[in-house]
């Protein structure tokens, strides 16, 4: 982790961490990525596809594959098939995703700070 001069006044490196910031953005937007995010940490070891599933109220199985796919894509989760009948897949969070883990916390707090002031 590198600590930033926020002040800086060097267009070049704003442009970098904006471009920066959208990326990771992109990497994270999806009606569900985060909270399949926040379930693998909650999780503490990897999860079958149905415990998942089960886990996550209101996502259909469509689309908690296409979202899986692309954070495994991304490099945020891994899966792992085991050669078993039925077959058994389960879901872990990589070092790049257990990364995220500072970010998915201030998001949080800002989040609840948000609310706060807001009064929502």
């Amino acid at each position: 982790m590198t600590d930033r001069d926020w002040r800086c006044e060097d267009p070049e490196q704003q442009l970098v961490w904006a471009s920066a910031t959208s990326e990771a953005l992109r990497v994270l937007e999806g009606k569900w990525k985060i909270v399949i995010i926040i379930q693998l940490f909650a999780a503490k070891s990897p999860l079958r596809f149905s415990e998942l599933e089960r886990r996550i109220e209101g996502v259909n199985q469509k689309m908690l594959i296409q979202q899986l796919r692309q954070l495994e894509k991304d490099g945020i989760v891994t899966r792992t098939i085991y050669p078993q009948v039925p077959p058994k897949v389960e879901y872990a969070l990589t070092e790049m995703g257990i990364a995220l883990g500072p970010s998915v916390e201030a998001l949080i707090d800002w989040a609840f700070m948000r609310r706060e002031t807001l009064g929502n």
